[in-house]
């Protein structure tokens, strides 16, 4: 178990995730070297669009611009102060508009306990 810590947001590292067209990446702020039983960071979605099923529950926080989550039942809209919720097994899209999210998930480990390489 590691101590309680800053993660400052300059020292982030974004990875390309999406685009063209368009563009998304993602820092990492919590993983597995600091928490198994959960991982957070930071996001940025602008005129791409990713989709995924999600294999963990995820909160997103809007910190700036639109970001969009499309499903087989919904198109949630979040902007600037809204939470998003969206449980394990939920197939969406992705997408943003100038959109910078704050996104928390558990399990942490999800990538081990999948079998996914990091």
């Amino acid at each position: 178990m590691s101590k309680a810590q800053v993660i400052r947001y300059s020292d982030l590292q974004f990875t390309h995730r999406g685009g063209p067209p368009g563009h998304a990446e993602v820092a990492r702020a919590v993983g597995t070297d600091i928490s198994n039983t959960m991982a957070a960071g930071f996001a940025r979605f602008d005129g791409c669009q990713i989709s995924w099923t999600l294999l963990y529950d995820e909160v997103v926080v809007v910190l700036e611009g639109v970001f969009r989550v499309r499903t087989p039942e919904a198109v949630l809209e979040g902007k600037k102060g809204d939470v998003l919720w969206l449980p394990e097994g939920t197939e969406l899209q992705y997408e943003g508009e100038k959109a910078r999210i704050f996104y928390a998930v558990q399990p942490g480990n999800w990538k081990e306990i999948y079998g996914i390489e990091p």
